[in-house]
């Protein structure tokens, strides 16, 4: 009888266990989401507080919530005296008439091409030669239209244009021609095995001729900037200089530091770990007169605060090694004996295998800059055209009138904040997995 009762009193204590867990994750997922607002509150209060005219409502800070009257006046405030808008329009159209014109004839020449022996190098040469000559004649002419001058008055700002045409084309050719398969189609981007193949392959054209086009716009009609812009765009410049080489100078560093075995490899690690205990907060003046020497502060600020955020990025390696520790040996091993030197390995195998540390170096590199305020405001000194938007933003709450600039500080902050968070929801996949691949060994 006793075992009986013990048989029938043992799904009862499990029902009380699995009651128990949901209470626990009942608790835990009411501290997030009360976290997550509390975090999310003052982003919204910025938000809301953006789209308060400075004309209508005037104020620092008020005590309502919703602005009265909804109104861009702030956004428009950020690009007074700016040709911003109709600069981009003007690029965007350009790249949209060259990918559609382009995407024709490539489509049209490998039907053409589909006819043809397509394994002579003279019989593809000629087709991609004709795209690019007609892809160019549109380029030009639309250029020319668009900047409101001759083609006979302007050939020197389009032969510049011509050149970096032509340069875009040579890569292309470049690329195809080392390949079996039929005009450009191995070109990243124009490639999807899928229903959406058409527009993807049009949207990357667009890309790429968006990009094109803005260089040209820059030669051509450089835009005319607000005070702002200025500051976004010096911003902008110095998160992607220092994304691209503080990636590459890690990733180098994190490769060797991982793979290879030599004397002094422990001190050197052991030497950096010490000195990444101190703040870079120290070193602060003796930087601000090493670069003062070099022409690099004030009107120089940006290239110089490009060569601070670079110089020690070697130093953070710390996740990038543990996660190339995780990959084997092995593959580098196969790869020498195949003849592969140590930069083809780490170019042609660890690299793509090291996508999420990759992506994850990238964003950590492109975050340090854009929100940086205590090196950027030394350096910059007093210099308006010098200054990032960090910088920039607390300047005119600081020495203008806070009262009514902070409305206007409110909706900078808010554009500020677009690319970081697109970033981030895009690539968060890969944040995540190199975050916790780097964290495996150190």
């Amino acid at each position: 009888m006793p075992n009986i009762a013990n048989q029938a009193a043992a799904p009862q204590k499990l029902r009380s266990k699995k009651g128990h867990e949901r209470r626990i994750n009942g608790t835990i997922y009411t501290v997030l989401v009360v976290m997550s607002i509390v975090w999310l509150v003052p982003f919204v209060f910025l938000v809301l507080q953006s789209f308060r005219s400075y004309k209508l409502e005037k104020g620092g800070m008020v005590d309502y919530l919703l602005p009265k009257q909804f109104s861009l006046d702030n956004y428009a405030f950020l690009f007074e005296g700016s040709n911003f808008f109709s600069w981009m329009g003007k690029a965007l159209l350009i790249a949209l008439a060259c990918a559609a014109v382009s995407a024709a004839l490539i489509h049209l020449a490998g039907k053409w091409l589909d006819r043809q022996d397509s394994e002579k190098r003279s019989t593809r040469a000629i087709a991609l030669g004709c795209c690019l000559a007609v892809g160019f004649a549109v380029l030009a002419i639309l250029t020319a239209a668009l900047q409101g001058f001759t083609l006979a008055g302007g050939w020197g700002k389009l032969l510049i244009s011509a050149a970096l045409f032509l340069l875009a084309g040579a890569i292309m050719a470049r690329v195809y021609l080392k390949q079996d398969s039929k005009l450009l189609r191995s070109i990243p981007g124009y490639v999807v095995e899928d229903k959406y193949e058409g527009v993807k392959k049009l949207a990357a054209m667009v890309g790429e001729f968006l990009a094109l086009g803005l260089i040209i716009q820059c030669i051509l009609a450089p835009m005319t900037m607000s005070q702002y812009i200025r500051w976004y765009g010096n911003t902008l410049t110095i998160a992607l200089f220092t994304s691209v080489l503080q990636t590459v100078i890690v990733l180098s560093v994190s490769y060797a530091l991982s793979r290879l075995r030599f004397k002094g490899r422990k001190l050197i690690m052991n030497v950096v770990l010490v000195l990444g205990m101190f703040p870079g907060f120290l070193t602060m003046i003796t930087l601000y007169f090493l670069l003062k020497q070099l022409g690099l502060t004030q009107a120089g600020a940006v290239p110089g605060l490009i060569l601070i955020y670079c110089a020690s990025s070697g130093m953070g390696y710390y996740i990038s090694k543990g996660f190339f520790d995780t990959i084997p040996k092995s593959l580098d091993e196969s790869a020498r004996i195949d003849g592969a030197t140590r930069f083809q390995v780490f170019l042609k195998i660890i690299m793509p295998l090291a996508k999420p540390i990759v992506i994850y170096t990238i964003l950590m590199a492109f975050m340090a800059p854009w929100g940086d305020y205590v090196f950027a405001s030394y350096v910059a000194f007093g210099h308006q055209n010098g200054y990032n938007v960090a910088v920039g933003l607390y300047n005119w709450i600081n020495t203008n009138d806070y009262q009514n600039y902070f409305t206007r500080f409110c909706a900078g902050g808010v554009l500020v904040a677009v690319p970081i968070t697109a970033l981030f929801l895009a690539l968060q996949k890969y944040y995540v997995e190199g975050v916790t691949g780097g964290a495996v060994k150190g």
